[in-house]
């Protein structure tokens, strides 16, 4: 006899197993431990300017400088970081929370 038709010719039995198998599903959901969830990437800006012809000197003197300072104290930020390269771009990246 197939496990199929044991299962056709005892539809009550079958249906008393569906119940308990669902039952036990829905314990199991409520019992379970949730794991944490995965950190998420904080939000972050990327202000970039440019000074053409200037050297990474000048460019973090005369652009950095004054927008780190106006940028300094924002609400909820956590930390920002700048760059100046020689072809006369600045990048300041600031981070949230």
């Amino acid at each position: 006899m197939k496990l199929s038709h044991f299962f056709i010719d005892r539809p009550i039995f079958a249906i008393a197993i569906s119940v308990v198998t669902v039952l036990l599903g829905c314990i199991a959901f409520l019992l379970l431990p949730v794991a944490q969830f995965p950190e998420i990437t904080p939000p972050t800006i990327l202000v970039t300017a440019q000074y053409p012809g200037a050297d990474p000197q000048t460019l973090a003197e005369e652009v950095a400088q004054p927008i780190e300072q106006q940028v300094n104290g924002v609400e909820n930020m956590l930390y920002m970081s700048s760059e100046s390269a020689a072809d006369g771009t600045m990048q300041l990246t600031v981070t949230f929370k």
